[in-house]
């Protein structure tokens, strides 16, 4: 696809390697954990695997650092500026349901991760009924399109200028309404 750029995988397995041996966490612990077994917590930290955001979520949960921080390569800064052209996008597998753009490299020990979500079109999406759950909470704004937030078992249609704010923790899943997909900024909010 124009204009994107696949995951850096190996970054990532990087990362959450690094961060695991400091705080003196086994690949067990940490798959334990996740609820994930150790033999996919190893293929994505030899970069052998992508693997769904809400698993990603789960281990950057475990391992205590924002998720944003796991997804993105470039170095921490005070000031962050992401000029829409230069801006690529980042996709692990559309057909999982959704690519996605980070807004903002910003530090680990923030407590926001903004990012616009670009849902599949319905006839490309293979992902229609397997939900996510996180740790964080979840606010949405359709930027453009129409999607079906499916929250905790209920379809709620929204369309572009609609909001909804949510506990990540209960299961839920964007759903393409038509073969147009859509874009959703996303944000995802520690709990204090």
């Amino acid at each position: 696809m124009e204009g994107m750029v696949p995951i850096d995988l190996q970054s990532i397995g990087d990362k959450i390697k690094q961060v695991r041996l400091r705080n003196k966490k086994t690949q067990q612990q940490i798959a334990d954990e996740c609820g994930i077994s150790k033999s996919l917590l190893s293929k994505i930290e030899n970069g052998q695997t992508a693997s769904a955001i809400a698993t990603l979520s789960k281990i950057s949960d475990a391992l205590k650092v924002p998720l944003a921080w796991l997804l993105d390569d470039k170095e921490e800064q005070d000031l962050v500026i992401q000029r829409k052209y230069n801006r690529p996008s980042k996709v692990g597998d559309e057909s999982m349901g959704y690519s996605y753009e980070l807004l903002a490299n910003r530090s680990k020990y923030s407590g926001i991760e903004p990012t616009i979500v670009h849902v599949t079109p319905k006839h490309r999406n293979l992902r229609q009924d397997k939900t996510y759950t996180h740790s964080q909470d979840e606010f949405i704004y359709i930027l453009e399109g129409e999607i079906e937030l499916l929250y905790n078992g209920e379809k709620q249609f929204l369309e572009k200028g609609d909001s909804a704010y949510f506990a990540g923790s209960k299961p839920h899943l964007f759903l393409p309404v038509n073969d147009r997909g859509a874009m959703v900024l996303t944000c995802f909010i520690d709990q204090i």
